[in-house]
């Protein structure tokens, strides 16, 4: 009787082969020196500042001081939000929504707003004694509130012109 050997391969399992792809998120590094870009930045960087001036007061005693508060806040947040879309890609990548409408929306909503909440800051310095901290701090936060004013109708402005080109185009 003759034997045979069986040899026993002692190789472990491979894994099963994923497939995996890179991610599709990347940051437009040339957005951030666009005008679109700037403008973007300057209104986070104004934006937050008008509200971090006011929240280090006793803002809560005037109702028109927590109304800026309530803007400066809000539009921060869908200007960050708008800043992020726009960095990463994701409006080259979904076509279905309309993202110059949506902009345009945006911003003309926020220079309007921004305006109201400019003008009734600076009116609210009245209220305030000269020379003390909190008087410092709303004249600090009127005067952004004035620069971010600019900076959301410079955006409104291109806003508009990529809304009307994008019209034409249709």
């Amino acid at each position: 009787m003759e034997r045979t050997s069986i040899v026993l391969d002692h190789r472990p399992p491979t894994p099963p082969q994923c497939s995996i792809s890179p991610s599709t998120l990347a940051f437009d590094q040339r957005f951030t020196s666009t005008a679109k870009g700037i403008l973007l930045m300057a209104e986070i960087v104004c934006g937050m500042l008008v509200w971090i001036l006011l929240a280090g007061t006793e803002y809560f005693q005037l109702s028109a001081l927590c109304w800026v508060m309530f803007v400066s806040i809000s539009c921060w947040v869908m200007t960050i939000c708008l800043f992020i879309i726009y960095l990463t890609g994701v409006q080259n990548r979904t076509p279905q929504v309309p993202w110059t409408t949506l902009s345009l929306c945006l911003n003309s909503s926020a220079t309007a707003l921004y305006l109201l909440t400019a003008v009734l800051e600076v009116l609210s310095l009245q209220s305030s004694v000269a020379g003390r901290h909190t008087h410092s701090c709303w004249t600090a936060s009127a005067c952004f509130a004035i620069l971010t004013t600019v900076c959301y109708g410079g955006s409104s402005h291109l806003s508009y012109q990529a809304w009307k080109t994008t019209k034409e185009e249709l």
